[in-house]
């Protein structure tokens, strides 16, 4: 089960392994006090990606399509999730305010897609069906 939670919900016993998936740490946040069990910054959105969804350069739609390519760029950086997810609950930390549009949401819906890809008799995966037109 993939979950996701702000950074500043109190964590709980069920949340299973909670990684902050964030580039940036969030802000009034004590790394003493956010209970994690890893950080990985470069799971989450480049630095210009986020700053153009942030300043409304992008709707939610753009960015998340931007940032699914990046992903689909970079799978060393979120394979072990999967490994995470298929073996308990995987809770992805993020300190967006939008609880529904925000990286996060983005990731665990990739996250579940690639769950789905791995599948009894599935082939090796190919992300080119995934974005037309590049």
């Amino acid at each position: 089960m993939i979950q996701c939670k702000r950074a500043y919900t109190p964590a709980r016993p069920d949340d299973g392994t909670r990684i902050l998936v964030d580039r940036l740490w969030p802000r009034n946040c004590r790394k003493d006090s956010l209970v994690l069990d890893e950080w990985l910054p470069d799971v989450a959105p480049s630095t210009g990606l986020r700053k153009a969804f942030k300043s409304g350069g992008l709707n939610f739609a753009q960015f998340s399509k931007a940032y699914r390519q990046e992903l689909a760029a970079r799978p060393g950086a979120w394979w072990k999730l999967v490994d995470i997810a298929q073996a308990g609950t995987l809770t992805l930390v993020y300190s967006a305010h939008d609880q529904v549009a925000n990286n996060a949401v983005v990731l665990a819906q990739w996250l579940e897609d690639e769950l789905d890809r791995r599948g009894e008799g599935s082939s090796p995966v190919c992300y080119q069906s995934d974005f037309p037109g590049q």
